[in-house]
């Protein structure tokens, strides 16, 4: 179908969709996909020798013309599965024509004008119809089957001369019964589409609401980082703004010096602001504030046992958070929101369980790892309907920094979450698009 007209006044048609599949076709076992066409199989193999006996015995019909109007009639089921329309045309044709050699032949007390075979094969291929056509080809077969019943029973012989009475008319029975199976059949098949698209339309939303997340954690890191970047431009400005004013004998060379390092320091703020403006909300007060790092972990371990989860803390000695080494302020930042984020995740999903921090240091690395045991009561409900803000969060911190973080479930039902960051950031960041192989929560 055609899709919205574009500036330029060209039509987009968007690609047809493609037709269901067939019934079972998207079934997990083997088995359960190829009934449909075992049981089509067994019907043809049962309606062929039963039709031409039929027509041979009770009605008349030459022997060569039964056997080849039951192959026919029943013969094109086989393509019900894969191609019922296309079966549907040679069946009415052969049916069609099964009609008037019944209405020719002299038997009497029969049914007609369509046989009981004809009607249980004609409504198998409604059903493989139904389920794989559209409403308006099947609202086509049935006016055709209504059209063609009529017709025939028009030319039927109310008695014979011998003032006997023709047998049952069953061009009715096939319009209401096929009918019948149409709408119902179509009711599954749409049913079935409806279930479909919505499966898609979550998997869709899911995918979309991950990309949201990552922006907005990237987003927030961003300004993190943009208030500590800021901070130390503004002292290399401020310092090279009143070097000349400090500093005695400066010379005319040296002054340029200080002022063109302001001035590049100041242009770089300017363009930093101007490019990280769309990032930072108007009412972002609480983001103004300054940013924690390790030195606020006694507070935090501190409020979260005061909301319910009891947290040990592990160090690598007593003054080590009121004298931590020397860390970059970007990966003092991440150590803390790691943690936090840690924390946080277990007093949603892990209610009363026991939680261990541990941080260390070595010459290179730091080492932060947050270890719960399993939920000591029942999760509320409202507490699975997160997002999966924490660990897209942690994975692009750790990556941004050029660490690595292996988060992950306990076999005793708890969690464990082991990050590793350098003592200093990178002089070059990893590619956005490589994502950390030996990561396995990064996004």
């Amino acid at each position: 179908m055609s899709g919205a007209t574009p500036p330029h006044g060209r039509k987009v048609r968007t690609p047809p969709e493609p037709p269901p599949e067939p019934p079972a076709g998207r079934a997990p076992r083997r088995w359960v996909r190829r009934l449909p066409y075992v049981i089509v199989l067994g019907f043809t193999a049962s309606l062929i020798p039963t039709t031409a006996q039929v027509l041979g015995n009770d009605y008349g019909v030459n022997d060569g013309l039964a056997g080849a109007l039951g192959f026919a009639q029943a013969g094109p089921l086989l393509l019900a599965v894969r191609r019922p329309l296309q079966a549907w045309w040679i069946v009415i044709v052969a049916d069609v024509v099964g009609a008037v050699a019944v209405l020719q032949s002299d038997a009497v007390g029969r049914p007609s004008p369509w046989t009981p075979m004809v009607i249980v094969g004609y409504l198998v291929l409604c059903v493989a119809l139904s389920l794989r056509e559209t409403r308006r080809t099947v609202l086509g077969v049935w006016l055709v089957t209504t059209a063609a019943s009529l017709v025939l029973s028009a030319f039927r012989d109310p008695g014979t001369a011998d003032g006997g009475t023709d047998g049952p008319n069953t061009s009715i029975l096939l319009i209401v019964l096929s009918g019948v199976v149409l709408l119902l059949g179509s009711l599954v098949r749409e049913r079935g589409e409806t279930r479909r698209r919505l499966v898609e339309q979550e998997a869709i939303s899911e995918t979309e609401r991950a990309r949201r997340t990552l922006l907005e954690e990237r987003a927030r890191i961003a300004r993190e980082l943009h208030d500590v970047v800021a901070h130390h431009m503004t002292v290399i400005a401020v310092q090279a703004d009143s070097a000349p004013y400090r500093l005695s004998g400066v010379s005319d060379d040296v002054r340029g010096e200080f002022e063109s390092i302001a001035a590049g320091a100041r242009d770089s703020l300017g363009e930093m602001r101007r490019l990280l403006q769309v990032l930072r909300s108007e009412d972002a007060r609480q983001e103004r504030a300054p940013q924690p790092g390790l030195d606020k972990l006694h507070q935090l371990v501190e409020a979260t046992t005061r909301g319910g989860v009891p947290v040990e803390l592990s160090l690598p000695e007593p003054g080590f958070l009121t004298a931590p080494p020397k860390l970059s302020p970007a990966v003092d930042l991440s150590a803390y929101r790691i943690v936090q984020e840690a924390l946080s995740n277990v007093v949603r999903h892990a209610p009363g369980a026991t939680a261990h921090v541990s941080v260390s240091a070595d010459e290179h690395h730091l080492t932060v790892l947050v270890v719960n045991g399993p939920a000591a009561k029942p999760v509320s409900r409202l507490e699975w309907s997160g997002t999966g803000h924490g660990l897209v969060g942690m994975g692009e911190r750790v990556r941004l920094v050029g660490g690595t973080l292996d988060a992950g479930p306990l076999p005793d039902g708890g969690f464990r979450v082991a990050a590793r960051l350098p003592m200093t950031t990178p002089d070059e960041p990893d590619q956005p698009d490589e994502p950390d192989k030996r990561s396995p929560s990064s996004p």
